[in-house]
């Protein structure tokens, strides 16, 4: 009696084709093949392509010309106004307070040349002395500017700006100290010592000091 296989047997026709390889060769393995790439996906190993560039816009024919840049305008000049320091002095004894101030100055460590001493009133010794030479040589020693100066007041628009100058008040004809004073505050680069009255130099120069 013939046995009967237990998994029913399926007719070679319904199996379909059977495909047999060449001699020699091994059939190939099917692989599925891939749909069709979207542009958004990158390929592997490259980055996708970005995002869209806007058209350029149409050139005109006749481009306007740019405008110029605009002059940067000069920077103000940054000179502060000297430091005022009053020395209260009778007319008589003003000559020898400005002559003190400046013996306080020269041992503070300023240099001679730093320093211009104005008089309102008579000249001072040295001056008068150097006067007597000749103005030449007296403006030479000025230009030089290796030492102490003393002058009149009124040369103060003559006398070039120096870090210190020092004003013995001893005298006020014909109102010069309101005059002058103003001056002497322009030729200071960094102190102005006015040695007289106190009432009579701040009307002058306009201040409380």
């Amino acid at each position: 009696m013939p046995l009967i296989s237990e998994e029913p047997q399926i007719p070679e026709s319904a199996q379909g084709p059977r495909v047999t390889p060449a001699a020699g060769r091994t059939a190939p393995t099917l692989r599925p093949v891939p749909g069709p790439r979207s542009a958004a996906t990158p390929r592997p190993g490259r980055p996708g392509p970005g995002p869209a560039r806007p058209a350029p816009p149409a050139q005109r024919a006749h481009p306007t010309p740019a405008a110029p840049a605009p002059s940067r305008p000069k920077p103000a000049e940054n000179r502060s106004a000297p430091q005022i320091q009053v020395i209260p002095a009778p007319v008589a004894g003003a000559l020898d307070a400005a002559e003190e101030a400046v013996d306080l100055l020269l041992e503070s460590g300023r240099a001679p040349g730093d320093i211009l001493v104005l008089t309102t009133g008579e000249q001072h010794p040295w001056a008068a002395h150097e006067l007597s030479f000749g103005e030449a040589a007296y403006w030479s020693q000025h230009d030089a500017g290796d030492d102490v100066f003393f002058a009149d007041v009124s040369a103060a628009d003559r006398a070039a700006s120096r870090p210190v100058v020092v004003v013995a008040v001893n005298g006020d004809a014909d109102g010069t100290v309101a005059r002058t004073l103003p001056v002497a505050r322009d030729r200071a680069g960094a102190l102005l010592i006015v040695c007289g009255d106190p009432q009579t130099i701040n009307s002058a120069l306009g201040t409380g000091v």
